[in-house]
């Protein structure tokens, strides 16, 4: 961490001392906003000059004060969420304004930062942006303002556990999303080793959290790699304007009628302190604490491994049968090869024993009088340790042995994760002001926690811990900030890897547990059973010493497994792991200047630059750094020029050219265009590209999955030449051409003809691009109905997916999942509509959204995951009688088909809606919130393989919110 802010003090005194002589001939700008009724003090007010950029937000006793170059006369624009705006002329003094807000609610007021970059109202965006600020994310139905994104338009989420949400927009959504970034305060929330976003699980609480800027689509112009779905920018609470001492406990109830769990408790407790002095010196602290029962994945439908999709069967009346929400029965082997195998093997250390009993089959004898035969006639005697045998060889004889994939027996997800969850937050700041504009600020953000997160597998999370520590300079017109984010896995393991060895540690599936399934499988062939009766006894016999849950056996294995890590694992001494061990750490510094003011506004112009490392450290467990250490360093810069063309007209250009270790550099522009048509009318017009670069996992993972029946490998050209998949002796089969091979079993003979050698580029996986073409609308039709609409077409380029190989070593086949970019290009278009309309003090809000995916290259595995529609509904009034209001929101969305390395098969449509009833009692600054989501109690799920949710029920209490 002591590299990086190193180099930013380098350059700290140097940029402050630019910008205080830059302001050398600005003016102060000063004054108070108050309650117009109370004539008290109002906190959080956007106070900005009327068509330019600047301003700031008024403190905990409404006083505001900021420094612009803007001459007099010019107009002071004060906004708040509740009230009416307030326009006043400011043609002499500019210090000691008063302004006063009168109580309303408006529509369309919002000031936004993210879209552009630098403070614009919402109305005039040159993209498409949603916000929620403090007043709304306070008046929400769901359990937490992370919850209540899905009510945004466009916006999708996939829930992997009560605390792990993957938030998306516009197609393409998957677990752990890595086409959609995320930033608290400046800094990317992304672990960096294990690729997902960490959203709620550590990061901002709800206490501390000012405002959440969502901006879907690409925009990596101005954020550079990633987001080329879309960017969420979160933002906390400043101690200068939010003062004093909060807190809530929120208490509550889930798995109402749920046939997993009886009732559970759910608890969270937040706290926030904040205090500043002579408005130079302030310190913040924050503290979160939740603690519930997870919710449960029970999906044991029959998935397909091959084909990537559910089958019908099961445990039953598959022997093959694999469970999608069950581990350790990904582990399978064909029957009949493994027969052939017994019989070799018997061959080999007994050729009399085999040439007898091939003798007597040949001469006519039954099972059952060889059996007969073997037991009571002396002669035969030495036969008798070889017997077991027996029923192979005559099963094989006979042609009985079904050509038939078998599984183990695995283990329920219930069985094997911790679904105790618990979420800690800690956050911390200190701000110093060196002059009313320019601030240092250091702060540190700390998070550790149990959930269950699905990617190729399902991750219990254990004491997973991540830290993200930043130190910032920044003014109205520049930033310059470093962070480091260290990534700690804790006690986290894969729960198929942990079925699968405890399987191995009851009895170890090739040298025991297969050979007692064959032989007991042909012993009741060989005596008349049915293939079914003859399979069921197999599993019994072969079953007869597994671990149980519960069991002294089972819990010891267990515990030993998930503590020991993946890279320990030697089965020739009986050590199994299941644990991943990361500790991979992000390194990030970058700054910009907007020199708007410097222009007297004449020209928007701003640049910004960037630099960041990723340091692999996972010993072996999730990347290919068991021997080596792996760092990947990125480096980008930017500019944006915008122009005003009277009052009619905006147009903006922007690009940003990055470069990374493993890829060639490249350059993102952007253009956007704003058209007023009338008052608060605009229509906005925008050409933006975008891309991301490979994860680090896609590019250095190697990690073996599906209870060690895959093994993931980056896609890197290294990683091809490490296991011969780019060699023509070598290289692996198509899954096609394996799933045709695997169905010609005809006889017992396999047609080998029908394996095809897949080829791949030898340039090794690249970064993927999208240009985004949109227009939209935002306008206000009077001061009652607001309205926002777009219309996008997306263009995919070196669309990063995966494709499945299966390599013959030795006879067996081992599969390998490897990111590759696919051939040609793949598009997606859709738009939105929201609607806001106010009746007094009514709010009725609603919006539908529309995704769709065009053309799809040929063997292109179409993971767009998105419901064609999806709506949401709202009504609030956040005062129907004194004190006293309330809110409720609808959510439904269309089915769709899940696609995913973990599972594939259909989301079913669903609807849920939240509701809550709140109370103030200012007396002693405090409310009373009764509330839950999904009230109606619907179990439903967001994404194929995940748990269903269903209702929480919620009370929550909070002091000087």
């Amino acid at each position: 961490m002591s590299r990086i802010f190193t180099q930013i003090f380098y350059v700290l005194f140097f940029v402050c001392a630019i910008n205080i002589a830059a302001r050398a001939q600005s003016i102060t700008v000063s004054g108070t906003v108050k309650d117009k009724q109370s004539k008290e003090g109002l906190a959080g007010v956007s106070v900005t000059i009327k068509g330019q950029s600047g301003g700031t937000a008024s403190s905990s006793n409404g006083t505001f004060s900021f420094t612009t170059a803007a001459k007099a006369p010019f107009t002071i624009v004060a906004s708040y969420v509740g009230y009416g705006t307030v326009e006043q002329q400011v043609t002499g003094s500019t210090t000691g304004i008063n302004l006063e807000l009168e109580t309303a609610v408006q529509l369309g007021g919002d000031v936004v930062v993210s879209a552009s970059r630098t403070p614009e109202r919402i109305l005039e965006s040159p993209v498409s942006i949603e916000r929620m600020s403090a007043a709304s994310i306070r008046e929400i139905a769901a359990p937490s303002f992370y919850d209540a994104l899905n009510n945004m338009k466009g916006v999708e989420s996939s829930m992997q556990s009560l605390t792990f949400k993957s938030i998306n927009t516009r197609g393409f959504n998957s677990n752990g999303n890595t086409r959609f970034n995320q930033y608290i305060d400046g800094m990317d929330n992304q672990a960096p080793g294990l690729n997902f976003s960490v959203g709620n699980i550590v990061g901002i609480t709800e206490l501390d959290i000012d405002n959440v800027e969502l901006l879907p689509g690409a925009s990596s112009a101005l954020y550079g790699a990633g987001g080329i779905n879309g960017t969420l920018l979160m933002t906390s609470k400043d101690p200068f304007k939010y003062q004093g001492a909060s807190f809530q406990y929120k208490t509550g109830v889930n798995h109402v009628n749920d046939d997993n769990s009886s009732v559970q408790p759910f608890n969270q407790l937040d706290v926030r302190l904040a205090k500043s002095w002579n408005n130079k010196f302030g310190v913040k602290a924050a503290f979160s604490f939740l603690q519930a029962k997870d919710w449960m994945a029970n999906n044991y439908s029959n998935f397909d491994r091959v084909a990537n999709g559910v089958k019908p069967g099961d445990r039953i009346s598959d022997p093959g049968y694999d469970g999608v929400n069950s581990y350790g029965d990904e582990v399978n082997s064909n029957l009949l090869g493994a027969a052939r195998s017994v019989q070799a093997a018997f061959q080999a250390s007994s050729p009399a024993g085999f040439g007898a009993f091939n003798s007597f089959i040949g001469s006519g004898l039954t099972y059952p009088q060889i059996v007969t035969l073997v037991s009571t006639n002396p002669a035969y005697a030495a036969l008798r340790p070889a017997l077991p045998f027996l029923g192979v060889v005559y099963s094989l004889n006979k042609g009985t042995t079904a050509s038939q994939t078998v599984s183990r027996t695995g283990y329920n997800e219930e069985d094997l994760v911790d679904y105790n969850t618990k979420s800690m937050k800690m956050s911390g700041a200190a701000y110093y002001n060196f002059t009313p504009t320019i601030q240092l600020v250091a702060q540190a953000n700390w998070g550790t926690g149990t959930s269950v997160y699905t990617g190729s597998d399902r991750y219990s999370l254990r004491n997973f811990n991540i830290g993200q520590y930043k130190l910032e300079l920044k003014g109205q017109d520049f930033f310059l900030r470093g962070y480091t984010t260290q990534e700690r896995s804790g006690d986290s393991y894969i729960s198929s890897i942990l079925g699968s060895y405890i399987n191995e540690k009851s009895s170890p599936t090739a040298a025991a547990w297969f050979p007692t399934y064959t032989i007991a499988y042909s012993a009741a062939r060989s005596q008349g059973a049915s293939d079914a009766a003859a399979q069921a006894a197999a599993r019994a016999t072969a079953d007869a010493g597994r671990f149980a849950p519960g069991s002294t056996n089972f819990a010891v294995a267990k515990e030993q497994i998930k503590n020991t890590t993946i890279s320990a694992t030697d089965a020739s001494k009986g050590i199994y792991g299941a644990k991943f061990d990361d500790k991979t750490n992000l390194y990030h510094y970058e700054g910009m200047y907007n020199f708007t003011n410097l222009l007297n506004n004449a020209l928007e112009f701003q640049v910004g630059a960037s630099s960041r490392t990723y340091q692999l450290r996972s010993g072996g467990t999730i990347f290919d750094d068991l021997n080596r250490k792996i760092d990947i360093d990125e480096y980008g810069a930017f500019a944006q020029v915008g122009k005003k063309f009277g009052e009619v007209f905006k147009l903006t250009v922007a690009g940003r050219y990055d470069k990374s270790t493993n890829f060639e550099g490249r350059f993102t522009p952007r253009i956007t265009g704003v058209f007023t048509v009338a008052k608060n009318n605009n229509i906005r017009l925008s050409f933006q590209t975008g891309y991301r670069n490979p994860t680090t996992q896609n590019q250095y993972i190697d990690l073996s999955v599906g209870g060690g029946s895959q093994r993931l490998i980056g896609g890197l050209p290294e990683f091809l030449s490490k296991y011969g998949l780019n060699v023509e002796a070598t290289k692996g089969y198509t899954e096609a051409s394996y799933r045709a091979y695997l169905a010609s079993v005809i006889g017992g003979a396999a047609n080998p003809a029908l394996l095809q050698k897949y080829t791949f580029d030898a340039r090794g996986v690249r970064p993927e691009s999208v240009k985004a073409y949109e227009i939209g609308y935002k306008g206000l039709l009077g001061p009652r109905l607001l309205i926002d609409a777009y219309a996008y077409y997306n263009q995919y380029k070196n669309f990063i997916t995966a494709v499945n190989v299966y390599q013959n070593v030795g006879g067996s086949f081992v599969k390998y999942g490897v990111p590759i970019n696919a051939e040609g290009e793949v598009t997606s278009y859709g738009g939105a509509l929201g609607l806001d309309y106010l009746m007094g003090k009514w709010n009725v809000s609603g919006n539908v959204s529309y995704n769709q995916i065009g053309d799809l290259p040929e063997n292109y595995i179409n993971d767009f995951n998105t419901p064609k529609i999806r709506y949401n509904l709202g009504l609030g009034n956040r005062e129907i009688i004194k004190n006293f209001g309330f809110n409720i929101s609808y959510r439904w969305q269309d089915q769709f088909y899940w696609n995913s390395s973990f599972s594939a098969g259909q989301v079913p449509a669903y609807s849920t809606l939240d509701a809550q009833v709140s109370l103030k009692i200012p007396s002693v600054m405090s409310s009373i919130k009764l509330g839950g989501s999904n009230i109606m109690n619907k179990y439903y799920i967001t994404s194929y393989g995940n748990p269903a949710a269903g209702a929480i029920y919620y009370l929550a209490f909070t002091f000087n919110p």
